[in-house]
């Protein structure tokens, strides 16, 4: 089958970063779909990935970890699904990527697509929108909230992949104010559109941002990208017993500023789940079963910003280009190989 991977951790412009590859059909294990692929989207984690884990068997590594397509034959305990269903997912970083013809993964955390979708409308989806319903409602647990509170929350690099659901969840489906943080006109307008109350920019101090929209403190805040360059603020910008919550990988993280204040710190990572097989790992599923119908309700929405054509070693080269090149507005996503 057709698939595309690479051998050595390269720089995008290198010519074997990523290959074009015939590699063999996968088969099932006990809990696995074994899924036709027919659309996928790119995320920052493939390039982490790809810098940061060369093969060390000489076998290629696939990346690709969101995905929409047709069940074309299950495990022998799988329950949830059966050949011709249509489905979506984000996977699992510990096994090979859904960049491949046909793709294994765990039906414990698949979703069905949603039916007002093509495949690569909802390809752009089930990554980000797990991330962003996790950042929400597990670690934050906004709901919890006391309701007659001026509650708001910060979204730091609000208009990227999982800025773009996250921006439409909470303003959907909580009653705080939603304030996102992009810097270009296109950005700004972009998260505006998908719901926030306020857009700032982040390239200037977010306190005056925040002073023109008539708020001095927010009640939690999450940082998508370059925490480094915010955490100094993201602590004077936080109410006392505030929470903060991230996603990217800085450097380093001393949280010792966040004592006085009582600040909660949660990061969130997809993969956590499937990783350790937590007790929690069907979550998954059923989030993106939610989200499927929120999406069929109209009250959620794709966030695909670009199209790169079919599956093919050249058109992911350039998608992870953007990606690297901090200049990407919502999702990337390829149909076809």
């Amino acid at each position: 089958m057709k698939a595309v991977g690479y051998f050595q951790s390269l720089p995008i412009d290198h010519a074997e970063s990523l290959i074009d590859l015939t590699v063999a059909e996968p088969v099932p294990g006990d809990f696995d779909l074994l899924v036709e692929v027919k659309a996928v989207s790119v995320n920052p984690v493939d390039a982490k990935v790809r810098m940061r884990a060369a093969s060390t068997d000489g076998q290629p590594r696939i990346l690709g970890w969101d995905a929409t397509g047709v069940v074309r034959a299950v495990g022998a305990k799988v329950s949830r699904f059966q050949p011709g269903d249509k489905v979506w997912y984000a996977g699992d970083v510990t096994r090979a990527g859904s960049n491949s013809e046909l793709h294994l993964v765990d039906e414990r955390i698949v979703g069905p697509m949603p039916a007002s979708l093509g495949y690569a409308e909802a390809a752009a989806l089930p990554l980000t929108a797990i991330t962003a319903w996790e950042l929400l409602f597990d670690r934050l647990k906004v709901l919890t909230a006391d309701p007659t509170r001026d509650n708001t929350l910060l979204v730091i690099g609000a208009g990227g992949g999982v800025g773009s659901i996250l921006i439409q969840l909470a303003r959907q489906l909580t009653g705080w104010t939603v304030i996102g943080t992009a810097s270009r006109p296109q950005t700004q307008t972009w998260v505006r559109e998908l719901g926030a109350h306020h857009v700032i920019d982040h390239s200037k101090p977010l306190a005056e941002g925040l002073k023109a929209a008539g708020i001095a403190q927010v009640s939690a805040a999450i940082s998508i990208t370059h925490t480094d360059e915010y955490l100094s603020q993201i602590v004077d910008l936080l109410e006392a017993e505030g929470q903060f919550a991230l996603i990217d990988d800085p450097k380093s993280l001393d949280v010792l500023a966040f004592k006085r204040k009582s600040l909660s710190v949660h990061w969130e990572s997809m993969f956590t789940r499937s990783t350790f097989r937590t007790p929690r790992l069907a979550r998954q599923g059923e989030i993106l079963r939610r989200v499927a119908q929120l999406v069929d309700r109209g009250i959620v929405r794709s966030t695909v910003a670009e199209r790169f054509g079919t599956i093919s070693a050249a058109n992911l080269k350039r998608a992870h280009a953007l990606l690297e090149s901090g200049a990407s507005r919502g999702k990337i996503v390829l149909e076809g190989f």
